[in-house]
């Protein structure tokens, strides 16, 4: 399963939910996709990040969300 975290740089929610992904079952399995680099993702994301999508089920998860509410959803992504 492929994870993807949409963010940006200097964004320092974007660096809690890297934090909280760092210490997730996830850890090590998602990649960061700065959205600043991308028209479409700007477009898409701008006002939203930080988001983490998984891309098998093509569902995201948006910030706010807490250890509890990102355990609940990478469960539900099984």
């Amino acid at each position: 399963m492929q994870w993807i975290l949409y963010g940006t740089l200097g964004c320092h929610l974007c660096e809690d939910a890297k934090a909280l992904l760092d210490a997730s079952p996830i850890a090590g399995q998602f990649r960061e996709e700065d959205i600043a680099l991308d028209d479409a993702l700007m477009e898409r994301y701008g006002i939203r990040i930080p988001v983490l999508r998984c891309v098998a089920s093509d569902e995201e998860l948006g910030w706010p969300f807490d250890a509890a509410g990102l355990a609940a959803f990478i469960r539900g992504q099984s």
